[in-house]
């Protein structure tokens, strides 16, 4: 039988190598956020000689509107996507006409989208209250589905656990995306965010059901060999549901056109981080709750010192 449980630090520090380096660009860099948090107005155009300017043209010409700190994206098929702070259609209207103008070609406007500061940031706001109150639920909800198990709460806190883990995990790496990519945190990306949350913590209460069931059956096991059964039990069925899901979510990353990719890898990378913190954090979890193996964590060398 496989020994998951027995190597509980080993996958604890895969999760924690994994995490680290987004935890250090979201500390240094932030999170590239759209106008959905931070309010602004977003104008999407394809230039109809099927070339885009440079950037940095369009910035300039934007300066020259009273609208500096501009973030332009182009593609090579003429499409070009301009971030600015807010502005009416009337202003919208007339650096649409000088574009093609200076740049001798005609303009299609293909999406002009504009949020206020305090809408933006009302969305922010709610954003994070929706984690934290899908955290608050899911953790009653396992406690009272598990009532009649000895320490219920523990199998609430753990799944809380293995689902901040991804949430870690996906935050990290859209921050790391962003930085190379340009990527921004928009409402598509909260989500693809909230769709994780629900993965994970299917997947966690499906091993921890079978917990339950063996803890009945099993009366006599020592409690990490009984975690570790129930965690090989639901092993193929944890697996091959998820790979499922995620060779759906490849099928539509590679095949499936830029507008929805950003979302979709997103959620790709979620469900692979909700796979493996439900089988290998969020079970082991209980068993060092369990053991209480913490008192022994920076004690073990003096212990061994005062028993030699």
């Amino acid at each position: 039988m496989l020994n998951i449980v027995g190597r509980r630090y080993l996958y604890f520090a895969i999760s924690l190598i994994i995490i680290i380096p987004g935890l250090v660009v979201l500390a240094t860099n932030g999170l590239q956020l759209a106008i959905d948090f931070t309010g602004g107005s977003l104008l999407e155009v394809t230039f109809e000689s099927g070339e885009a300017p440079l950037p940095g043209e369009i910035r300039d010409l934007y300066e020259e509107f009273d609208y500096p700190d501009t973030i332009v994206q182009t593609s090579p098929d003429g499409d070009a996507i301009i971030r600015s702070k807010v502005m009416d259609e009337t202003t919208r209207s007339e650096i649409t006409t000088a574009m093609s103008e200076r740049f001798n070609s005609e303009i299609t406007i293909l999406r002009f989208e504009t949020v206020g500061p305090s809408v933006g940031q009302e969305v922010a706001q709610r954003a994070a209250g929706a984690v934290g109150l899908a955290a608050v639920f899911i953790l009653l909800y396992i406690w009272y589905q598990f009532r009649g198990v000895p320490n219920a709460h523990r199998y609430g806190v753990s799944a809380i656990i293995a689902m901040l883990h991804d949430v870690i995990v996906v935050v990290g790496v859209e921050a790391i995306f962003g930085l190379l990519f340009g990527w921004e945190v928009d409402a598509l990306f909260l989500t693809a965010l909230l769709t994780v949350i629900g993965f994970s913590v299917h997947d966690s209460i499906v091993v921890f059901d079978r917990i339950r069931e063996n803890s009945a059956k099993y009366r006599n096991l020592p409690y990490e060999t009984l975690v570790n059964h129930s965690i090989v039990e639901t092993l193929d069925r944890s697996i091959n549901t998820q790979l499922t899901v995620m060779l759906t979510l490849l099928s539509l990353a590679l095949l499936g056109g830029d507008t929805i990719r950003h979302f979709v890898i997103i959620l790709l990378v979620g469900v692979f981080s909700g796979t493996y913190s439900s089988i290998f954090n969020a079970a082991p979890i209980l068993v060092v709750w369990e053991n209480r193996e913490w008192r022994n964590w920076f004690g073990r060398n003096k212990e061994e010192q005062a028993a030699v």
